[in-house]
């Protein structure tokens, strides 16, 4: 059922921006491992409107019971990022990219004492919104239904007196024309001031994600303003793989910080308010004395001197037939890589590209390209799966043959009102042709301004939601 449903509310698009949702978060980098979620946050969480009696089964509520984005079920205390919350007044905020006129805006949040290590319930929640925002059926931004952008007016709320800590804040939409609610999840660390009462200050947050390998390092670079402090910086190497493990390495470094004994800290309140480090995040504190105003983190990686990327079997010429062809080579690594190859016309306007991963293999590719007779360029990066080796390669090629002239209905954004689903357009900004994708898609086409480019064909953050390169 869950499925059926997502399917017939596709056009309805949004997400909580401020603070960042769980699935924004992954999309903005500070959560890991978040599958398509990353990619696609205004679609997460869109389940039948009525919570709780309706809505997102127990256990699959951040993804709104669709297997698509199941990563974000996954429940630990330290699994994803936490935004600091200073102040009880806090204001929501929401970024639609297909705004629908809306009901109202419900925020709940998770009991007092709940376990941040089981998936989260209808349990782990008060039932009860402790923030509710009418819409009264209209349209949330300055536009008409169906446009995206910022909304209008954010909501003002208040945090309940007792919540401190780690909690889960789950924001729902109820859209006004259909059955759907899309339900957003927000990962919060609640600190009511942001001085303590004992002096501490916190400034900054250490979120480990990354894996690192002997002979790396992590370091907390202190700043005060805009200058770096080297007396209260500290860094660590990593001695073993067990030791590179993000959340081992984390608590490396901020046993480090507090060894010192200087008016700096890292770590996480324990019940007698002392800071602790801990297997995970950890928060920076400082003391005024310090002068230390944030924290920063750095890691530093040591590339592997073994890795290479060869590549073989360039032709000097490729064969156009009514410009189109192919490129074909292969290439050779012993790594993981993620290889983006691009051919350019002499003008160094893109004609052809395809992205592919390669496993410690040898193996061909193709560039399906279109373009005219003439030389053009081959250009390679690649980059290994941990960041840790990239690689270039910039080959010469000739194409020859005969070229082609390319049928379209449109030279992007001409007559944008009009594009239906099989409408071709000419994107000037790559030179390629785009087609409109069917109904339930085709509505997004016909999006566009100046200042709002998501649906853009070929260069547009969502463009693949709306178009087919031909």
């Amino acid at each position: 059922m869950s499925a059926v449903f997502t399917s017939q509310q596709v056009v309805a698009h949004g997400y909580m921006d401020s603070p960042p949702s769980r699935a924004y978060s992954c999309q903005l980098g500070l959560n890991t491992n978040c599958g398509q979620a990353q990619y696609e946050p205004q679609t997460v969480g869109e389940a039948p409107k009525g919570f709780p009696a309706l809505g997102p089964v127990d256990g699959k509520i951040p993804s709104g019971a669709n297997a698509v984005f199941s990563a974000l079920d996954a429940q630990a205390a330290n699994r994803w990022h936490l935004t600091e919350i200073n102040d009880r007044k806090t204001e929501f905020s929401w970024f639609f990219t297909a705004a629908h006129k809306t009901t109202k805006w419900e925020y709940f949040i998770t009991k007092a004492g709940w376990n941040p290590n089981l998936p989260l319930a209808r349990d782990t929640f008060e039932l009860t919104p402790f923030c509710t925002v009418q819409g009264g059926g209209a349209v949330p931004i300055e536009g008409p239904a169906g446009g995206h952008g910022q909304i209008a007016q954010k909501h003002a709320c208040v945090i309940p007196p007792d919540r401190t800590g780690q909690h889960v804040i789950l924001g729902a939409w109820t859209i006004d024309d259909t059955g759907a609610s899309f339900y957003d999840v927000v990962d919060v660390n609640i600190k009511v001031e942001a001085t303590d009462p004992d002096g501490w200050t916190n400034v900054g947050v250490m979120v480990p994600t990354q894996t690192l390998l002997p002979g790396d390092s992590a370091k907390a670079r202190a700043f005060m303003g805009s200058a770096e402090s080297a007396k209260y910086s500290f860094s660590v190497g990593i001695d073993s793989v067990e030791e590179g493990q993000p959340a081992n390495w984390a608590f490396k470094l901020a046993e480090t910080v507090n060894a010192a004994n200087e008016p700096v800290r890292a770590g996480v309140r324990n019940e007698e308010g002392g800071i602790e480090p801990t297997k995970g995040t950890n928060n920076f504190y400082a003391k005024a004395q310090s002068g230390v105003t944030s924290y920063q983190m750095q890691t530093t990686l040591v590339p592997d001197p073994m890795a290479y990327m060869h590549v073989h079997d360039v032709a000097a010429e490729y064969v156009l037939d009514k410009g189109v062809g192919n490129v074909g080579f292969t290439l050779m690594t012993n790594k993981n890589i993620t290889v983006e190859a691009t051919v350019y016309n002499d003008a160094n306007k893109a004609v052809g590209y395809t992205r592919q991963t390669i496993d410690s293999t040898t193996a061909p590719l193709t560039v399906a390209v279109k373009s005219a007779p003439g030389a053009h360029a081959l250009k390679l990066i690649a980059s290994s799966e941990n960041g840790r080796e990239n690689f270039q390669e910039l080959k010469t090629i000739s194409l020859t043959g005969e070229g082609g002239s390319q049928n379209y209905d449109a030279v992007y954004p001409e007559g944008f009102k009009a594009y239906k689903a099989g409408t071709t357009v000419l994107q000037p900004k790559t030179g390629l042709v785009y087609e409109c994708k069917p109904f339930p898609y085709s509505g997004y086409c016909a999006q566009y301004s100046p200042s709002a480019t998501h649906y853009e064909p070929g260069t547009g953050s969502h463009w693949k939601d709306a178009w087919l390169e031909k």
